[in-house]
């Protein structure tokens, strides 16, 4: 029997669901925490936004090493080593005493963030086809708002009280979490077929192939300035809020917003979403993330918790149907999702590295963070302009869930 025939694929969409929250967890869990991290550790804003888009800096030297195993040795394994390291980031942050310590185990997470984030779409590309693969990519990427979600509204207000108010403490509490997750995975998940040698040719070759596929290199290029966005406004978020007056606990529920409305939106967008209107979709949601920057940024009350529901449903969407478009592209295929999201994250956490860091250098120069917002706001113009390059798929047969 086919993969996408075994009722089977249902578990392995779950499972990948708890890595995504456990992913989005970790990868979260740092903003919440900032102010006592900055008072603790004694560091700039500048050396906390270098901090924040650390973890993509390394994610970027791993991701295309990392495509290349998972197409080579399947998805169980990487998975699971994967997720192991990001729980070791996320419990060793528990030791250092200022920014030259506590820099690399940030970092680390980049190292074991790849394996995850590219071997999830592999696994869906090999256990489904046609339109259940947009839920199921709906599904597992609503676990990355779930633990986000989880991140900004339960960390000040739960956690960080039953640790003492220890941030050192809460971290670790994340990263035995993510050990049990890694356990689970490893004890019930399970390839859809033995790995491919898809590089009986060399890499070289293989990326050179991929490359001059026209979706790809577009697609590279959107998710280079999407992930820009994205995460140099999320990872500040909860800092703008308390500039703007709310407590660091406040601030964290306010912030949260964001990941409630877009976990059903990330759910449901990619599945009624036909493949031929996805490059007009996207160039819509990056208009109305433009809009939902300047209101969230500008306005105060009410219009602002407007903006961040617009920024919730728009935001967050742009990456499932990103990556519908290289599933479904003929020359790629599920031999390849390896490779090619090797690439599109190398290249696209180029932006989630100088999102952050931007944003921080920007307030460092002009006091608030109203001119990085503004930059921003100019990406999102062009990601609107770029989506026009797009090439529509092939028709895809419909398939029954």
């Amino acid at each position: 029997m086919e993969p996408y025939l075994k009722p089977y694929r249902w578990v392995i969409v779950a499972l990948l669901w708890l890595l995504y929250v456990t992913f989005g967890l970790v990868s979260r869990s740092l903003s919440p925490l900032v102010t006592p991290i900055l008072r603790d550790l004694n560091i700039s804003y500048g050396q906390m936004g270098f901090i924040l888009g650390s973890w993509q800096l390394t994610y970027i030297a791993v991701a295309i090493i990392a495509g290349a195993i998972i197409d080579k040795w399947g998805v169980r394994r990487p998975i699971f080593v994967g997720t192991v390291i990001i729980g070791l980031s996320a419990a060793l942050r528990y030791f250092p005493g200022g920014f030259g310590g506590f820099l690399p185990v940030v970092a680390l997470f980049g190292v074991g963030g790849p394996l995850i984030s590219i071997g999830a779409p592999k696994a869906i590309s090999m256990w489904f086809s046609g339109k259940s693969r947009g839920t199921a990519t709906g599904i597992y990427m609503t676990g990355l708002g779930i633990g986000g979600l989880i991140a900004f509204a339960a960390t000040n207000r739960f956690v960080m009280p039953l640790t003492g108010y220890s941030w050192r403490l809460t971290f670790v509490c994340y990263g035995l979490l993510t050990f049990a997750v890694a356990l689970l995975w490893l004890l019930l998940a399970r390839d859809a077929k033995p790995a491919e040698d898809t590089h009986s040719s060399n890499m070289r070759t293989v990326f050179g192939g991929l490359i001059k596929v026209r979706n790809v290199r577009v697609v590279l290029l959107i998710g280079l300035m999407s992930f820009t966005v994205n995460h140099g406004f999320t990872n500040w978020l909860p800092k703008i809020l308390e500039n703007g007056g709310f407590s660091a606990t406040t601030a964290g529920f306010i912030a949260a917003i964001t990941l409630v409305v877009g976990i059903p939106a990330v759910l449901l967008i990619p599945r009624v979403v036909p493949p031929r209107l996805r490059p007009r979709v996207i160039a819509l949601l990056a208009l109305l993330v433009a809009v939902a920057l300047v209101v969230s940024v500008t306005t105060s009350a009410l219009p602002m918790i407007m903006g961040l529901v617009l920024f919730g449903i728009a935001g967050p969407s742009l990456l499932p149907l990103l990556m519908l478009l290289l599933m479904d592209s003929p020359e790629i295929g599920s031999e390849y999702m390896g490779s090619v999201g090797g690439m599109f994250f190398c290249i696209a956490e180029i932006g989630g590295f100088t999102g952050p860091l931007i944003m921080g250098a920007l307030v460092d120069i002009t006091g608030g963070f109203l001119v990085g917002t503004a930059f921003l706001v100019g990406l999102c113009v062009v990601i609107f302009a770029v989506t026009f390059l797009l090439r529509t798929p092939p028709t895809i047969k419909p398939e029954v869930l």
